[in-house]
């Protein structure tokens, strides 16, 4: 059972430069809440309370002033900082203090998931034992994305990065669930031409030992990355349109622990205080009215 996540918070940002010269992009608004609630959120949904989030040097404290350790949501939240980005393998190798010997889920910082039987496909994820699974997303254009060929067991013949042939249309999302062996896994990478561990070289050392696999977000599902300033006002553009059209809101941290039993009413009335008058608040007020 997975109980330990990472969000993978750093980076430079530099594809929505000059936003990001001055605020990380994780702290960044994705229609009416920052983007680093809609990851934690993921992990939130898997049940997972004990998370670590990598941040840039010097940002702790942005951070902490809007989440500070995970108490007023009932889990506990550590950071760590990362003087410069060494690809997203080292976020094992930093965290390598913080996993120990268990088993552990990384999430992109940037990387939006919604869609129905999600919460599902989490739970499913977090009952690994051994081995490594990867959520992978149907795409119309594959080779801009590292793809991965399954058998009818959903275990992964092969990735491949940005394939010039097709071999697959199913991208591996930033979402990936790993046994204790990754910190070990992640130190024997070598740099790639960029100077960075691969993720790619990461996943194939458990492919070859025939314990990779696979999940999917289905038809109706959405993955987004909003590395991009046309994705990242994309995904604003689709919550604003989810949240507006249903009544309510895309990752929201407060009505997640509450269904979690993880904190109380009581808990999400603090909140509104530290909001302040706002529609997030007015949602929250409204939640603690309507539950029972």
């Amino acid at each position: 059972m997975i109980k330990k996540g990472i969000i993978l918070a750093g980076g430079f940002g530099t594809r929505m430069s000059p936003l990001t010269k001055a605020v990380n992009k994780q702290l960044l608004p994705i229609y009416d809440k920052p983007l680093i609630f809609y990851p934690l959120s993921i992990l939130m949904l898997s049940k997972i309370k004990d998370i670590l989030i990598i941040v840039n040097k010097g940002q702790i404290n942005q951070y902490k002033k809007l989440i500070p350790d995970g108490k007023n949501l009932g889990i506990n939240i550590s950071y760590k900082e990362q003087d410069k980005p060494r690809g997203l393998p080292d976020a094992f190798i930093l965290g390598e203090k913080f996993i120990g010997k268990k088993n552990v889920a990384m999430i992109l910082g940037d990387n939006f998931f919604y869609g129905q039987g999600l919460s599902e496909s989490l739970e499913r994820c977090v009952k690994l034992k051994s081995g490594a699974k990867v959520f992978l997303y149907k795409v119309t254009n594959p080779q801009l994305f590292g793809v991965a060929k399954i058998n009818k067991k959903k275990k992964i013949l092969k990735i491949v990065e940005k394939p010039k042939k097709f071999i697959s249309n199913l991208a591996v999302t930033g979402l990936y669930f790993f046994d204790k062996n990754v910190v070990k896994y992640a130190k024997s990478l070598k740099p790639s031409k960029r100077s960075e561990l691969e993720i790619i070289d990461l996943l194939n050392i458990y492919q070859k030992k025939n314990k990779l696999t696979s999940e999917f977000i289905g038809r109706g599902g959405a993955w987004l990355d909003t590395g991009s300033i046309e994705d990242y006002y994309k995904t604003s553009t689709f919550v604003y349109a989810v949240e507006n059209r249903q009544g309510l809101k895309i990752a929201c941290l407060e009505e997640i622990a509450l269904i979690n039993k993880w904190i109380t009413k009581n808990s999400i009335k603090k909140q509104i205080k530290f909001y302040g008058n706002c529609s997030y608040s007015n949602y929250l007020n409204k939640l603690i009215k309507s539950s029972v």
